[in-house]
This record gives structure tokens, sequence and C-alpha cells, in this order.
């Protein structure tokens, strides 16, 4: 049959509008049409590019689905102005530019993070980002409190400080104009088992000690002298002090780092000032839970307790403090701190340091005697690098950073720079996405500030979760059949009614209700989880979730798992969302389940390579590529390559101070692996390789590389390298002369032995000869003639 002109280009235009839409939906999998949207509100919870038609219905407009891609509404024929899509954004609201200066008029005015508050509007699921610039500044104020442990194994290191203050300060001032000292000294609980609390001690824990007999008695924490920029006060105080014994290894020293850090207006902390808290002890602290020992239940409670005589009033009725407490009120104070101890205690306190932001430890000898260096070196660490921290962050927000350090490459996953001079400036980009609207607050917010810093940026959230079409609510409307509310150009039905204008009761059904409730021909009704009434499919209810769509064809609850939950996680810990069969990852994730983080922090090695270099980072573990490579970053490999060249560096810092790692304070950084010093190396050891290398003077230097089964890399090395000393010219000479005379002598022996065995050889055929003519002559004599016989 001929179809008219009209009708030919009705259904042309038909066909090129729907193939317009599938090739735009086409790019992926629509969500946005799954159906599972019934208002506005839940369209643009979907997904950030689901968008809501809020035109009414009209002859020439008679939408089939509201929810949808921007440009798929406007193709079906909604118009711009009818279209709800918010969108997440941000704004600064404080932008002070970086200072270069620590020396400015007035320290306020000081500014060392850019911008200082910022305010973001967010959508569910949408992210927005920003970018945050941290400069430490040139001549930045110095606070520097020196926290002393005064058991009596510390004698000698007492005498070593007496005059600290001048040295100390003489050192600083090459850093800093503007620089103050404090003094702070601890032992343990006065109370048993921690201390001797019998009679005969209390006033002298030393009593009946023949090696020291007398020492002052023992104490928890003890301020001694504020920040003061008078070094002399600081020198007097020192070499007044007297050390105290308590009774068991351990020091109370954490519960002394807590009062230091929290009473600040008699410590004296200037909040405009670089805070460092050096933390002297020669042995292991005390942690939470050793106080029940002694009968102390009650929690540290982190407050200050400090007396009229300016000691820790509740050392003797509260227990230690955790290390998240402890961390917790340094960096509320904004305290770096400083473990100075010994190399018997280094790797203990390094294992805290990854448990406390903004720590650092260093080795001090057993007299104290490079106490200055030492300080200074950490100083100078700690100033060459910058991190980031988030406080406060919202449940439902996730923040993703990416670092740009001086060398001016993108650090995905990274918040913090290393390696850094005074007045470098370095960036972080910050993702931030809301992953749910939060119940009953209509904003929230976040702080992110760099370790150690009193500057702050402070991120205010607000969330689009509303439509504004919603307030344009009409109730009881004739759109509606009067029987329904019209908002967002739908109609929401009274109990009891169905239809896009509420003009059918429940019951009732249309003309061809079988064809209007089938996906396609052959398909089952509703897709067998739903009924038909009145040309529209009603979804069952589930016990495993929601059941939606046009034709009941989609879920939430019929994606991939990850041991055992869907799209790995649930609420405010979800890393996906289950749409229509499809898992839809958030920010920093992948995968059909969403199990694998994009995040490559954890495969950063101490060098800050991604997997040392030897693998690649898949779902935030190393694979490591290089044969025999393993290790959490492919860090342990004693069979490749590079592996004597990467532990010489460390062997020749560690051990002689010397090589690359010397001169950027990074030593102590990158290089964890115990060293062993041996007089011999035992070079028969299968497991280990041998590693050797020529120093800058000629000399031979071995060492041996292994990795135990407990996953500890072993360097054993010689004390001294092996070096053959110079040769000696009046040894040479006499050698070289020695040796031709011996050879001279050689050879005339053997011309002698030669000449000696042909003369003997000869005088013996001489005498040979001469017998012989004898017996002849005597033959003749004593024969008669030969004719008397004849």
């Amino acid at each position: 049959t001929m179809m008219n002109p009209a009708t030919l280009l009705r259904r042309a235009t038909l066909c090129c509008m729907v193939f317009e839409i599938l090739w735009h939906s086409g790019q992926g999998l629509n969500v946005c049409m799954s159906g599972s949207a019934t208002s506005c509100e839940e369209c643009i919870l979907i997904h950030p590019s689901c968008a809501w038609c809020a035109q009414e219905v009209r002859a020439h407009f008679i939408p089939t689905v509201r929810c949808d891609l921007t440009q798929s509404l406007q193709i079906r024929g909604c118009k711009a102005q009818f279209i709800e899509f918010p969108s997440s954004q941000t704004s600064i609201l404080k932008s002070n530019p970086l200072s270069t200066k620590g020396s400015a008029p007035s320290q306020n005015e000081v500014t060392q993070i850019m911008p200082q508050k910022i305010s973001v509007s967010l959508r569910p699921g949408d992210q927005t980002s920003f970018q945050v610039q941290v400069r430490q500044v040139e001549d930045y104020p110095v606070d520097l409190y020196y926290l002393m442990d005064l058991s009596l194994s510390m004698k000698d290191d007492l005498v070593t400080i007496h005059n600290l203050g001048t040295k100390l300060t003489e050192e600083m001032s090459r850093l800093t104009s503007n620089f103050r000292l404090g003094f702070g000294t601890f032992v343990d609980k006065n109370i048993s088992p921690f201390s001797y609390t019998e009679p005969k001690y209390q006033n002298n824990p030393c009593n009946g000690y023949k090696l020291f007999p007398n020492c002052v008695p023992s104490f928890g924490f003890r301020h001694v002298l504020s920040l003061t920029d008078k070094v002399d006060r600081f020198n007097q105080e020192v070499q007044k002090q007297m050390v105290s014994r308590n009774r068991d290894a351990p020091e109370g020293g954490f519960d002394a780092i807590v009062q230091a850090a929290v009473c600040k207006e008699e410590i004296g902390w200037r909040k405009e000032a670089f805070h460092l808290l050096v933390f002297a002890t020669d042995d292991v602290p005390h942690l939470a839970l050793d106080g029940k020992l002694g009968g102390l239940v009650n929690p540290n409670d982190g407050e200050c307790h400090l007396d009229k005589n300016n000691e820790n009033s509740a050392s003797t009725q509260m227990d230690y403090p955790s290390l998240g407490l402890l961390g917790e009120k340094l960096a509320e104070n904004n305290i770096y701190l400083i473990f100075a101890v010994t190399r018997r205690y280094y790797v203990i306190y390094k294992n805290y340091t990854a448990l406390i932001p903004g720590t650092t430890v260093e080795i001090l000898d057993m007299d104290s005697k490079n106490i200055i260096q030492l300080i200074v070196n950490a100083y100078n660490n700690i100033r060459s690098k910058v991190e980031l921290t988030v406080s406060d962050q919202p449940e439902d927000i996730s923040l993703s950073f990416t670092a740009t350090c001086q060398d001016g490459q993108p650090l995905p996953g990274l918040r913090k720079c290393s390696d850094l001079k005074i007045g470098d400036t370095v960036s972080f980009d910050v993702n931030v996405e809301a992953r749910s609207c939060p119940k009953g607050a209509a904003s929230q917010s976040f702080t992110i500030k760099p370790v150690g810093f009193k500057d702050r940026l402070e991120v205010t959230v607000d969330y689009s979760c509303d439509c504004g079409c919603t307030r344009a609510a009409q109730t009881n409307s004739s759109v509606c059949s009067s029987t329904g509310t019209f908002t967002c150009g739908k109609c929401y039905c009274e109990p009891g009614y169905l239809g896009s204008h509420c003009e059918c009761q429940e019951g009732e059904s249309g003309n061809n209700p079988l064809g209007a409730c089938r996906e396609a021909e052959g398909k089952r009704m509703c897709s067998g989880r739903g009924e038909c009434s009145c040309n529209q499919c009603l979804c069952y209810e589930s016990e495993f979730g929601k059941v939606y769509g046009s034709f009941c064809e989609c879920d939430d609850f019929s994606c991939a798992r990850h041991k055992g939950v869907l799209c790995a996680g649930r609420r405010a810990l979800c890393h996906g969302e289950c749409h229509c069969g499809e898992c839809k990852c958030h920010a920093g994730y992948i995968g059909d389940n969403c199990n694998c983080s994009t995040e490559t922090t954890s495969c950063l090695a101490d060098d800050g390579q991604l997997c040392s270099g030897r693998g690649h980072c898949v779902c935030g573990h190393c694979h490591c590529s290089e044969p025999g490579a393993f290790g959490d970053t492919c860090e342990k490999c004693p069979t490749c390559p590079d592996a004597c060249g990467t532990k010489r560096e460390c062997i020749e810092c560690r051990l002689f101070n010397s090589g690359p790692l010397a001169d950027n304070q990074t030593c102590q950084r990158l290089c964890k692996d115990e060293i062993i010093t041996v007089e011999a190396l035992d070079t028969d050891d299968s497991a280990g390789v041998l590693c050797l290398y020529k120093s800058e003077n000629d000399c031979v230097m071995k060492f041996m590389y292994s990795e135990h089964a407990n996953g500890k890399s072993i360097l054993t090395a010689l004390k001294e390298p092996e070096c053959g000393g110079g040769p000696d010219a009046l040894m040479v000479l006499l050698a070289v002369v020695g040796s031709i005379l011996m050879v001279g002598i050689i050879l005339l022996a053997a011309w002698k032995l030669a000449i000696t065995v042909h003369d003997r050889r000869a005088f013996a055929q001489f005498q040979n000869a001469r017998c012989r003519a004898r017996y002849e002559v005597v033959r003749t004599r004593l024969l008669p003639p030969s004719n008397v016989y004849i």
C-alpha cells in the first residue's frame, strides 16, 4: 500500500530522532533511562549526567521519559528552560596571596596557604575541584621546647647539654631571626611498679645505689622554663637539673608530650610560630593500658594538668596516653615532634612516626653530644616537605589529591611533596565528590591544612539535592484531574488514582493493556516482575531491593559483588551503586564490581617511585614485573641488576656519611634496612648477594645483601673498606737488586756445576787411558817374544 508524503515524513523524522537518541546514549549504559526515577530529586541522584524535563504534557509534547541526558531531552522536544540540571561548582571566598618572608610587621599577615576559604556546591555523584598552593616562607619564627628524660641513665647527657641554649641559638640563627627556647623534664609516674615507693626512697630513689648514691625524687612531668629568647636563662635552668631514678625500663615520656602540647599558655607556644618539640630519651615509652599495672583505670583525658609547681598533677591518677591521642593533640596544636633516641631504639620510634603525623626520628649519641646537629638536621628535614591533612571530613564526601611538586609532574593520589627548599611553592589539586545527600544538614564543612602549619583552608559544602521546579508545586491541580499534585511537569496522584493525568482509578484498564506493558513482542508482561494497571506496570516489591523500569526490567540488586558485597560496599563506604544490572563506580574505583581502587599512594616506594620502578600499580597493590622483585612496593630485589647500586648509597651514607644521600638529608628516610658491620664477610651464604664497589680513595668496600624470611632486608658490611698500602720505593729497589743477584748466583752455580761435571768426566777418561797404557807396558815385558814358540 502507498503511504502519503506526510506519513513518510513523520516516520522519517521519528527514525532520525530515535537514531540520534540511541547514538547519544550508546556512548555507555544510559542509567538515566532506567526508569527508577519518579521525581526530579530521584533523577538527579541517579547520576551526575541525568537531567529532568519539567515541561508540561501538551499535544505537541508527550514525553515518554523525563529523566535522561540533557541532549536527549532536547532532542525529544523539551525546552531548555524546563530542564533541571544542577551542577557542582566552586567559589573562592578568601584568597590572600602567599607571603615570601616570615618576618612581616604583623605575623597575622604571613600567609603560607592559598586560598584560605572556599565554598563548594556539590551534586551527589558529581565532582568539582580546586587547587591549593603551599609555600614555606623564609625566616619564619621558631618555638623549640626541649623535653628531656631525667632518668638515671641520662646523667651523662645532662652534663653535655649544660650550654645547649647558646650553641643551639647560634646554629638556629642561620635559619631564622626569631627563635625561642623552652625546657621540660620527665621520669615516670611516681607509683609502684613504675617507681621506687618505699619510705627510704621517697626523698632519694638512689639510696643504696653505689654507682650514683644521690638523686631527686621521681616525677611524671615538670615544666622548667617557658619559651624564651633569653639563652642564659635556659642554660641556668638546665644546669640546675638533677637526674632521678625509676624502677622499670620504660619511661613516662608520652605523658609529658601530651602536657607539653596542650598546656599552650604555660609553655608559651605562639600561634604565629613554627612549633618544634624535641623528645630526648634512651629507652622505650609506656603506652595506654600500661597504667593498669599500677591500678590506673581512668584513660588519659588529653587536658592540661599543671599545678602551681609546674608538675603534672594527674600523673598518678590517669593512664598513659595512646598513640591516637598523642597524634590528635600534636595536630591540634600544630606541633612537630622530633624523637631524639639512641640507636638501639631507633626502629621502635621509627614505627611510631608512621602512626603519628608530623613526627620524625633522629639517632642520639649515648651522651647527647650530637644533639645540636640532630635538631638542625631534623628541622631541615621537616621544612623540606609539605603534607596535607584533612580534619572533620564528612562521611558522605570523598576527596582525592594530586600533588605537583618542584619537578612540575602531577602525582595522582599523593598529598605530600618532599626534598623542598625554603621558599618553594607546591600545589595540590583536590577533587571533591558527594556520594549522597546528608539528612537534616543543609551544609557541612571541613578543613585542609599542611601538617604543623597554623594556616588552613576552610571548605564549606552545600548540597544540590533539590530541584527548582519543586518549589512551584500545585496541589489538586486541574492538570492532574484535581486528584493529584502537579510538580516538575508531572502529576503525582492521590492514592487510588493512576495515569499521567491521574485519569484512571486502580483496577481500570485501557484498550490495549498487554501491548503497553510489554517491552517487546514475545517478552513477558512487566518482565514477570509486576502487573499491568491502567496501561502501566506496577512493579512488585522485593526483599532484595527495588524493582523498577517502565517494564519492571531493572533492579538495584542484580550487579556484580565483591566478597559478597554489592558493588564492593554499602552506604557511605560504598565504592559504587547498582543500576539496572551494572555497577556504576564512584570516583577512585573501577572494575565490574568497583573493587579496584585507582589510588596509587600505597604503591609509592620510599624513593617516590611507583612500585620502585619494578612493577605496576593495580588496584592499589604492586604487581612486580622485574624477576626476583618482591615486597609491598617491589622494593626488595637481591637479584636485580640495580640492587647493589641502590644499597651502596645506603651503606655510604649510614656508615661513612658520604655519597649522594648524605647531602640532602634523605638518608634516614630512604635507608631503613638493618645494617650489620663485621670484620670479615661470609661469602658462602647462598641466600645473600655479594656486592662490592671501589670507594673514592680506591679502596674496595664489600657487603652482603640478603632478605630474611621475616621480610627484613639485611645488609652485612665490612667495618672498613679493604685498602691496599702504597708501594715502598726502597723495598722495590731491594727486591729488584736481590732478584738480579739471585738470578746471577743461580746462573753461576749452574755454570760451575756444568764445568765440574765436565771436568770429572774428562779426568775419569784420562785416568782410564793411563791405566790401559801401564797395562800394555807390563804385558809386553812379561810375555816372551813370539818367535820362541815358532
